[in-house]
């Protein structure tokens, strides 16, 4: 299949493409009447050279490519994913779809029930198996029988699990980074915080805000705040601000210190790309995660596909641990980098994650 829509060499952006995948029936009870899911490619597929890459919690499907076409922000794992690049699109067909319960063009809160109101507060809850029940409902209209290789890290790690345990026979190898088997009581309180942030704020009216004028822009500028807090490290904050002040504001008086600043600044940005419905739905779907669930507690005992784990030594939210009970469990070795930027090490550390993914392609290669 040669992509109808997908960045190829030389080409300047990924552009979105959309998949209506008909009804479907939820994890926990209920049922989506209408799913549309929105990706991108790169590169050509040639039948045995998919490689699926998966999002964290406010990612997209634009994994590659600079801002543009609709796309506010770069791609998230641009360093990593073109031609001579870990993820080489000369070789690779790469496919990253937004995830079920987004807000980059995947059916979502936001989207319109059959009644052409936006679903809101009558949105149901979905679980990462819900979202790995569309990416493969995705792959089987795309024609893509088998992923080479499937990765991702955080919420992308929770689908990669998912992945590996669900579709083995349509993996050949996998990546998980910076995530755990099952959502830890740290981790569900950190998300129930930021969900609280959200619909504490008057805008979110229950949920059903579209149309309103008004959003809970306010409460998801919180929640986005603490999250960045878990997303980083005392160390990193330490050196980059200390208790500096803001370039031309005085923190003694009404002015800031320089971090409340670079807070204020990631808050502001998500608002511009985000809806707070999807921000409580991922954030949701996060705690109720546990790979565990109805399978018994020996079930990543028994996966056979060959699956790499990294850890980064300093993420706080989801800590080194962790990383190491999956790779005991899968009977692996950890890969660990070490990193001063805390959770988001696997999209900051390119050289070091490069490497490793590198490393997972590379016994995997077909000529070109």
């Amino acid at each position: 299949m040669s992509t109808s829509g997908g960045w190829r060499e030389g080409d300047p952006v990924g552009w979105r493409q959309f998949a209506d995948l008909g009804p479907m029936e939820l994890d926990l009870g209920g049922r989506l009447p209408e799913v549309r899911v929105a990706y991108e490619t790169w590169g050509t597929y040639n039948g045995n050279n998919a490689v699926l890459v998966q999002h964290a919690l406010t990612g997209d499907a634009h994994a590659a490519g600079p801002a543009g076409h609709g796309q506010q922000t770069a791609g998230w794992w641009d360093a990593l994913i073109g031609p001579g690049k870990a993820i080489d699109t000369r070789r690779w067909f790469v496919l990253s779809s937004n995830v079920l319960g987004g807000c980059q063009g995947t059916t979502g809160p936001s989207s319109l029930a059959p009644d052409r109101r936006a679903f809101g507060s009558r949105w149901p809850r979905i679980t990462i198996r819900d979202q790995v029940a569309v990416e493969v409902a995705l792959a089987d209209a795309l024609g893509i029988e088998h992923f080479t290789a499937v990765m991702g890290g955080s919420m992308g790690g929770m689908r990669t699990l998912e992945w590996v345990v669900q579709q083995p026979e349509r993996v050949g190898t996998a990546l998980v980074m910076a995530t755990s088997a099952s959502a830890t009581a740290d981790q569900i309180a950190t998300q129930n915080v930021q969900i609280q942030a959200i619909q504490a704020d008057p805008a979110w009216q229950g949920g059903d805000y579209y149309d309103t004028g008004q959003a809970p822009l306010v409460g998801m500028g919180v929640a986005r705040r603490i999250a960045h807090l878990t997303y980083r490290t005392e160390r990193e904050l330490a050196a980059r601000f200390g208790r500096d002040h803001q370039l031309g504001e005085d923190a003694l008086a009404d002015g800031r210190f320089a971090v409340q600043s670079y807070l204020d600044h990631q808050a502001d940005k998500l608002s511009r790309r985000f809806d707070p419905g999807t921000y409580v739905c991922l954030s949701d779907a996060m705690s109720l995660h546990d790979v565990y669930r109805d399978r018994g507690p020996d079930v990543l005992r028994r996966v056979e596909v060959p699956t790499r784990v990294v850890g980064i030594t300093s993420d706080r939210l989801y800590p080194l641990y962790l990383q190491q009970q999956l790779a005991d469990e899968l009977g692996v070795d950890l890969d660990v980098v070490d990193s001063p930027f805390g959770h988001d090490g696997f999209l900051l550390e390119d050289d070091e994650i490069g490497r490793v993914v590198s490393d997972l392609l590379a016994p995997q290669a077909t000529p070109c």
